[in-house]
């Protein structure tokens, strides 16, 4: 799957697949695809895992090499130890300070952390199950753009007014973010055992 595959996805979703007179041009999808694609990364971000070198006798690793970096799940000090020793950790900009009772010696970290996903010519690092979840997302936004700017202009009426272009439009955005935060990071639980995050739990049980 790339991009020109995805916007024929698209395209088929908004029944815009007469190339002699197409509504969108491929400029405008690709800007709504990356829009959906973005929106999608927030949510389930790739998953990605970097040898990073710390500084002897500083708890501060720079994560500032970490490309599209949406989020950071853990981080491992010292790497490859078994069982893994994960790190209690704050972050803060680019630096991410490790909060234990170990001060780094000059050592691996791992960091394990979420990123945006690609999509381009060459290929897409989005899973497989969901391009026709992101496809809707992209199809939804362009529908709602182009209701809004046809709203004053003349039209013949029938399935493509206005009207119908942005309920629709409204429709399929509401699917992609309802099947975003079903399936979303924030609602996946998280192995216990893994770390233990620097912010205490609230319990939903009990009173405060």
């Amino acid at each position: 799957m790339n991009l020109s595959d995805l916007r024929t996805i698209v395209r088929r979703e908004l029944h815009d697949e007469d190339a002699n007179h197409y509504r969108w041009t491929d400029d405008e999808l690709d800007r709504h695809i990356a829009r959906a694609v973005g929106e999608f990364s927030e949510h389930l971000p790739g998953e990605q895992k970097a040898t990073l070198a710390t500084t002897s006798g500083l708890r501060e690793i720079d994560i500032a090499g970490l490309a599209d970096r949406i989020m950071v799940e853990a981080v491992e000090y010292p790497a490859g130890k078994f069982p893994p020793r994960y790190q209690r950790f704050s972050l803060w900009g680019e630096t991410i300070t490790l909060l234990g009772d170990e001060v780094p010696d000059g050592g691996n970290a791992y960091i394990y952390y979420g990123k945006r996903h690609t999509l381009d010519s060459q290929g897409t690092s989005i899973p497989s199950r969901y391009y026709d979840l992101v496809a809707s997302g992209a199809a939804g936004y362009a529908a709602i753009e182009w209701a809004a700017y046809a709203v004053n202009r003349v039209n013949t009426g029938g399935r493509f007014t206005p009207r119908e272009f942005l309920d629709w439009g409204k429709e399929r955005l509401g699917f992609f973010r309802d099947e975003l935060k079903r399936l979303g990071r924030r609602n996946r639980a998280r192995v216990s055992s893994l770390y233990r995050p620097y912010y205490p739990v609230v319990s939903l049980t009990s009173d405060l």
